[in-house]
C-alpha cells in the first residue's frame, strides 16, 4: 500500500555502495564555508565539464567534516546524477543527505523513483511514492505510470493492478497510458478476461481506447491462438473510426499464418497495401515463413525478392523463418545455401538460426554437414549452447554413430569453452548405448552424470531399468526402482510399461501382474501395449481364463483391443483347441472393423489346418486374399499339409496350380511339402527319390517358382498331368 510504504535506504543497495571511499585531491581547496562547498560542487557537477566522481567525493568529504552543503545544491547534485544515469552515486548522495537531515526536494524524490526503476526495484519506488505523499507532495500520474510499466516488465502484473487501484484511492486519475500499460501486462500474462474488463472499464469512465490499446489486445489474442477474437476487435475498432497501422496488421497476419490460414493472412496483407500502408520486415517475415511451412518455396522466394526490391532488408528473424521452413520440408541443403546468402548480405545468424539448421540437417541424416555448421558458428564467435550439442548427439544416435557421439561428449567435458551438459545430454548417450546393448558403458555415463551433481530423471531410470531387465540382471533393475522411490521421483506410465514388459519377457509373470495392478492403483491407465504384453504372457503360460478376463476388461477400461490383442487371444484359444470361441472372436474382430493382418490370417490358417478344420481354413484363406493380403509360403504349406492329411487330392492340385499361376516363390520346406503331397497321391512316386533330385535343382537357383517346379515334375512324371501356368 502506498500510504504504508516502508523505505529503508540501507536495505536497497549493498553496504559497500554506501561507503564510497573519499578521494583526497591535493587540488581541492580547504572547505571553510557552505558557500565555498556549494561553489566547488556546482563547478564539478554542472555541464559542460561534469566530473561526477569528484563531485561525489567532495560531497562525502564535506559530510564527514560536518561542513554541510546547502539543501538546494545537494538536491541539484542528486538530479544531475540521475540525469547522467549515475544511479549508484545518486542513491549514495541521497542516503547521506537524508542521514544528516537535509530534506530531499520533489525532483530528488522523483529522481530516486527513476533510480529504483532503472535498477529494477519497483517496490522501493513505491516506497518513495509513499514518502512523497507523507511529505505533502502531489504525486502525478506520470510517475505512477513509470512504476506500473516497471512492474509489468518484471511480470509482476498483480502488483501493477494493486497499484492501479491504490492510485485511484489516493486521488490520482489514471490516464490512457495507465490503462494501456495494465492491459498490455495482462495480455502478456495471458489473462485476457481481466484485460477485457479493464478495456470495458476505461470506456465506461470516458477514457477512449486508442490504437495502442487495441494493438495490445489483438497481439495478445493472436499470440494465444485466439485470432477470431482479435479480428472481432478489429471490426469494433473500425466502427469507432480508428484505422489499423502496420504493427496491428503485422500482429493479425502473424496470428492467421500461425494458425495455418495463409490465404486469410495474404488477404489482410493485400488490404493493407490497398490502404497505402507499407509492409515492414515483420509482415513479410510472417508471410514468407508461412509459405515455407506449406511447401510453397517459389512463392516464398518471390516474396523475399519483392521485399528487397521495396528496400526492406530481411532481418535475422526473416532468414531464420525461411531456414526453418526449408528444414521442415526436408530441404536442409537449400537452407544451407540460404544461410550463406544471409551471411553474404551482412546479416549475422543468431544462435537460434544455427540451431534450426543443425537440427534440420540432423533430421535428414546429414550429420557431417551439421558438424560443419557448428564449426562455422564457432569461427564466427558464436558459442554453441547445450541445445546445439544435444541436437548433434541426437543426429549421431539416429544413424547409429554412438562412438562419434561419445567422442563429442568427451570433448564437451574436457574443454572449458564447451557448455555444461544437461540431463538431456546424458540421457541421449545412455539411450544410444542401450540400443546397442552396451549396458556397462551406459552405466558409466550414468555415474558421470551423478558425479556432476545430477541425480537424473525418469528418462534416465526408465532406460536403464528396461536394459537391465532385457539383459536379465533383475537385481540391478529392482535396485534402480528402489533408488527412484528414495529420490522421491514418482514413476510414470512408461516406468511401469518398461517393467511389465521386462518381467513378462523374463518369464516372471506374477511380478508383472503385480506391477500392472500397482500401475492402476497409482492412477496410471495401462496402455494397449501393456495389455497386449500381459495377454501374450498369460497365453504363453496357458493361463487362458485370466487372459480372457483381461481381454474383456480392456473395453471397460476405455482401451479397445486392436488386431494384435485379437491375434494373441485367438491364437491362445486355438492352441487350447477351442475352435468355436476362436471363430466367434474372429467374427467379433471383423464386426469391429478390425482387418486381420497377414500374420493373423497365417496363424488362423495354420491352427485350423492342423486341427483338420479345412473348410474353415479355406474360408479364412479366401478372406485373406479378399482383404488384399498376399499369402506367403507358410500359408500354402499349412493348407497343403492339411489337405494331404485328409486325402483331398483335388484341393491339393487346385492349390498347386493356383500357386503356379500367382508365381509363388518356393522355399525348401514348401518344395518338400509339395513333393510329399504328390507322393502320397501316387504310388508311382517315391519321395525319397524325388527330394534329392529337386534339392540339387533348387540349390542351383537363388529362387525357385512353383511354375518351374511343375514344369520339371511334368518332365519327370507326365502321368501326373501337372500343367504349368
Amino acid at each position: 500500500m502506498i500510504g504504508k510504504g516502508i523505505f529503508n535506504p540501507r536495505r536497497s543497495f549493498p553496504a559497500p555502495l554506501l561507503r564510497l571511499r573519499i578521494k583526497l585531491f591535493s587540488s581541492v581547496p580547504s572547505l571553510t564555508s557552505q558557500a565555498d562547498i556549494d561553489t566547488q560542487l556546482r563547478i564539478l557537477f554542472e555541464k559542460p565539464n561534469s566530473q561526477f566522481s569528484e563531485a561525489v567525493s567532495l560531497f562525502q568529504r564535506a559530510i564527514c567534516l560536518s561542513n554541510l552543503p546547502s539543501g538546494s545544491v545537494c538536491n541539484a547534485l542528486v538530479e544531475a546524477l540521475v540525469k547522467s544515469k549515475n544511479y549508484e552515486y545518486a542513491f549514495s548522495v541521497y542516503s547521506k543527505m537524508t542521514h544528516v537531515d537535509i530534506f530531499p526536494s520533489f525532483l530528488s524524490l522523483s529522481g530516486l523513483i527513476a533510480v529504483f526503476l532503472q535498477t529494477q526495484k519497483p517496490k522501493f519506488a513505491l516506497g518513495v511514492i509513499g514518502l512523497m505523499l507523507k511529505r505533502g507532495f502531489t504525486v502525478n500520474v506520470y510517475g505512477m505510470n513509470l512504476i506500473l510499466k516497471s512492474f509489468c516488465r518484471q511480470s509482476a502484473v498483480d502488483k501493477a493492478v494493486e497499484l492501479f487501484s491504490e492510485i485511484k484511492r489516493n486521488g490520482v486519475l489514471p490516464d490512457i497510458v495507465s490503462y494501456n500499460t495494465i492491459i498490455n501486462g495482462l495480455c502478456k500474462a495471458k489473462r485476457f478476461q481481466e484485460a477485457l474488463d479493464f478495456f470495458l472499464a476505461m470506456e465506461a469512465l470516458g477514457c477512449c481506447p486508442n490504437l495502442v490499446t487495441y494493438t495490445s489486445l489483438m497481439d495478445g489474442f493472436c499470440k494465444d491462438g485466439k485470432v477470431e477474437e482479435a479480428l472481432e476487435l478489429l471490426g469494433k475498432m473500425k466502427e469507432k473510426g480508428l484505422d489499423a497501422d502496420v504493427v496491428m496488421y503485422g500482429a493479425l497476419i502473424s496470428g492467421l499464418c500461425n494458425k495455418g490460414s495463409f490465404d486469410r493472412g495474404k488477404a489482410l496483407f493485400d488490404d493493407m497495401l490497398e490502404k497505402g500502408i507499407s509492409p515492414n520486415v515483420v509482415t513479410y517475415s510472417c508471410l514468407s515463413h508461412s509459405l515455407c511451412k506449406i511447401g510453397k518455396w517459389k512463392e516464398a522466394t518471390a516474396l523475399l525478392n519483392t521485399m528487397m526490391e521495396r528496400g526492406i532488408h530481411p532481418d535475422v528473424v526473416t532468414y531464420t523463418g525461411l531456414i526453418e521452413g526449408l528444414c521442415r520440408g526436408g530441404r536442409a541443403t537449400k537452407a544451407m545455401d540460404l544461410l550463406n546468402l544471409m551471411v553474404k548480405k551482412g546479416e549475422e545468424p543468431s544462435l537460434i538460426t544455427y540451431n534450426v539448421l543443425i537440427n534440420g540437417l540432423c533430421q535428414e541424416g546429414l550429420v557431417s554437414e551439421a558438424y560443419e555448421i557448428l564449426k562455422m558458428m564457432i569461427e564466427k564467435g558464436m558459442m554453441p549452447d547445450v541445445v546445439s550439442y544435444n541436437t548433434l548427439l541426437t543426429g549421431l544416435g539416429k544413424i547409429g554413430k554412438v562412438d562419434e557421439a561419445l567422442e563429442l561428449f568427451n570433448l564437451i567435458l574436457k574443454d572449458e569453452k564447451y557448455v555444461e551438459p544437461d540431463d538431456v545430454t546424458f540421457n541421449l548417450l545412455i539411450q544410444g548405448l542401450c540400443k546397442e546393448d552396451r549396458l556397462d558403458e551406459a552405466v558409466e555415463i550414468y555415474h558421470k552424470m551423478v558425479e556432476r551433481g545430477s541425480s537424473g530423471n525418469l528418462v534416465t531410470y526408465n532406460t536403464l531399468i528396461g536394459q537391465y531387465l532385457k539383459a536379465g540382471i533383475i537385481d540391478k533393475a529392482l535396485e534402480m526402482w528402489k533408488h527412484i522411490l528414495e529420490l522421491g521421483i514418482v514413476p510414470n506410465s512408461v516406468t511401469y510399461s518398461v517393467m511389465i514388459d521386462g518381467f513378462c519377457k523374463s518369464c516372471m509373470l506374477n511380478i508383472a501382474k503385480g506391477l500392472f495392478s500397482k500401475m492402476r492403483l497409482s492412477g496410471h491407465e495401462p496402455t494397449l501395449f501393456d495389455y497386449n504384453t500381459l495377454l501374450a504372457s498369460l497365453c504363453k503360460e496357458s493361463s487362458l481364463e485370466q487372459a480372457k478376463r483381461l481381454f474383456l476388461e480392456m473395453g471397460n477400461a476405455n482401451c479397445e483391443p486392436d488386431v494384435i490383442s485379437f491375434n494373441i487371444v485367438i491364437d491362445g484359444i486355438l492352441k487350447a483347441g477351442d475352435f468355436r470361441s476362436a471363430k466367434e472372436l474372429l467374427s467379433d474382430m471383423l464386426q469391429r472393423g478390425l482387418a486381420p493382418d497377414a500374420l493373423a490370417f497365417s496363424t488362423l490358417i495354420n491352427r485350423f489346418s492342423k486341427s483338420g478344420k479345412l473348410g474353415v481354413a479355406k474360408s479364412i484363406f479366401q478372406k485373406m486374399v479378399a482383404y488384399g493380403h498376399t499369402p506367403d509360403a507358410c500359408v500354402y504349406d499349412s493348407l497343403l499339409k492339411g489337405f494331404s492329411s485328409q486325402g483331398e487330392t483335388k484341393e491339393i492340385f487346385d492349390l498347386i496350380h493356383e500357386m503356379a499361376a500367382k508365381g509363388v516363390v518356393l522355399d525348401s520346406e514348401l518344395i518338400s511339402t509339395i513333393l510329399i503331397c504328390l507322393c502320397n497321391m501316387s504310388e508311382d512316386l517315391d519321395v525319397k527319390k524325388l527330394l534329392p533330385t529337386f534339392s540339387q535343382e533348387t540349390s542351383k537357383e537363388k529362387s525357385f517358382s512353383c511354375n518351374e517346379l511343375l514344369l520339371k515334375l511334368q518332365d519327370y512324371h507326365p502321368e501326373l498331368h501337372l500343367h504349368a501356368a
